[in-house]
Formats: structure tokens, C-alpha cells, sequence
């Protein structure tokens, strides 16, 4: 309850966003009102609040309602894997290179450095050139896009948990490294890397978004944000509601998961606590 009552209004709007999205991700089949991907030639371009279009018709007479939430359950599943994929990798070498130090560390600290030089997206963008177009595809490409900076931070938190006296203690009673490290240095990882994982997954969310837009992320007609953006520029004059809707989605996404992520690093770092 104390918790709760520390996470501000910030925290619970972000603790808002974050639910509708699992809801839709979970239930969006029951929620939406018609199938996103069927045709109504006679319903092209309706306007926000035509019957039976809450939110409108694109070009193909498609429910533009339908596609949002079945596009959210899309940036949400990506998104969700992909930061898994991110944490595993990163969480697994970055314990390795903290922990063991001496030619562990400086190998995979070169490997990562070298990551990093490249802008995530970009990164992303060769390794989908390299494994083809597709949702799997984007969460393997994303998913090593971003887990050096999963590294670097488990790598600075495991080098300073390592000195602490209840690490000594472990060694010295005989347990072994690996029992030292699942036991005594990996939970203590969890704080600094829950924070991150929530602002990571809002990055993904954009640079899916960014992948799709550019061709390269789901196949149409599958819906997602960003590919709808890409779908409607053709028409951002004569139907507007096309492109910023799909905006909109995307940017109260991202505030929303910005928001929780503020609220849970004031939470866990002790240095944000009065």
C-alpha cells in the first residue's frame, strides 16, 4: 500500500495506460466492433462518427477503430518479446562480464561497446535485411538492437554488488560462483533493470511503429500503428483522421509508459526517496 501511495499522479495515469494495453492485447478480438481487415468499398473515407464507424473508414472501407486495437495488440505483443529477448541476452552477459571481470569482461564489453556505436534502429534495420520482413523478425532484430544497454547496466550493478560483504559470505561458505551469482547477485539486479525494461518497452513501441512505417515490420492488411501511418499518407489532406489517430495512439502510449517508468525508478532508487 505504501507503494501506492508513493507512485503520484504521473505513476497512476502511466499504471492506467499500461492496463488498457494489456487489456487490449488480451481481449481486443472481443472489443473490437468489426473484423480489421474486412472490406466495405461503400464505407471509403467515412468520417469519425458515421454509423457504424466510431472512429471512421480508411480507403478500403476498413474500420479504423478495429485496426487500432488490433495494431496495439501487435506493438504490444512486439513489444513484449522483444524486451524479454533484450533482458535474457543482456541480463546473461552483463552478470558474465561484472562478475567474472579479467578476459571475460573485456571481451564482451568490446562486443557490446561495438554494438552500441551503431544507432539501435539502424542496427535493427541490417539485421532485418538480413532475416527478412516480419513480426518475428522484428522482435529478433529489436531484441538485439537494444540489449547492450541491458548489458552495461547489469554489467555496472553486478560490479558493484560483487564486493558486498553477503557475496563474500556466499564465497566463503563454499557455495559455488553460479549459486552465488542465481542467489545473491541476480536479485539484486531486478530494480535497476525493471526500470529499464519499462522505458525500453516504450522505445520499442517506437521503433516498431518507425520499422512498419518504413515497410518493414508486420505485412499489410495486418494492422499496426505503423504501417496504418504509412498507409495514410497518401490521404493526409483529404482524410486527416487517418494519420492522426494512429499518432495520437503512439504518443499517449509512450507517455503513458514514460510515466509508470518515472513513477517505478522513484520508487526503487534510493537516492529519488525523501
Amino acid at each position: 500500500m505504501n507503494i501506492l501511495s508513493r507512485m503520484g499522479i504521473g505513476g497512476w495515469i502511466g499504471g492506467a495506460v499500461a492496463l488498457a494495453l494489456v487489456v487490449l492485447a488480451v481481449a481486443g478480438s472481443w472489443i473490437a466492433p468489426h473484423d480489421p481487415v474486412a472490406l466495405d468499398l461503400r464505407a471509403r473515407f467515412a468520417a469519425p462518427g458515421t454509423a457504424g464507424h466510431l472512429l471512421g473508414a480508411d480507403e478500403f472501407g476498413r474500420d479504423i477503430l478495429s485496426r487500432l486495437i488490433y495494431g496495439a495488440r501487435v506493438s504490444i505483443l512486439i513489444a513484449i518479446f522483444t524486451v524479454m529477448q533484450a533482458m535474457l541476452v543482456g541480463l546473461t552477459l552483463g552478470i558474465l562480464a561484472g562478475y567474472f571481470r579479467g578476459w571475460t569482461d573485456r571481451v564482451i564489453s568490446v562486443l557490446n561497446d561495438s554494438a552500441l556505436a551503431f544507432p539501435g534502429l539502424l542496427l535493427a534495420l541490417g539485421i532485418m535485411a538480413v532475416v527478412g520482413a516480419s513480426a518475428t523478425a522484428m522482435v529478433i532484430a529489436l531484441g538485439f538492437a537494444f540489449a547492450p544497454a541491458v548489458v552495461r547496466v547489469t554489467r555496472a550493478t553486478v560490479m558493484s554488488i560483487r564486493e558486498k560483504e553477503f557475496v563474500e559470505a556466499s564465497r566463503v561458505i563454499g557455495n559455488a560462483e553460479g549459486i552465488t551469482m542465481w542467489r545473491h547477485v541476480m536479485p539484486n539486479c531486478i530494480a535497476p533493470l525493471t526500470v529499464l525494461a519499462t522505458g525500453m518497452f516504450g522505445w520499442v513501441i517506437l521503433a516498431e511503429s518507425a520499422l512498419s512505417f518504413l515497410g518493414l515490420g508486420v505485412p499489410p492488411p495486418a494492422p499496426s500503428w505503423g504501417n496504418m501511418l504509412a498507409a495514410a499518407r497518401p490521404f493526409i489532406q483529404d482524410a486527416p483522421f487517418l494519420i492522426v489517430l494512429p499518432g495520437i495512439c503512439i504518443s499517449v502510449t509512450l507517455l503513458g509508459v514514460n510515466l509508470l517508468g518515472d513513477a517505478l525508478r522513484d520508487i526503487m532508487d534510493p537516492r529519488m526517496q525523501k
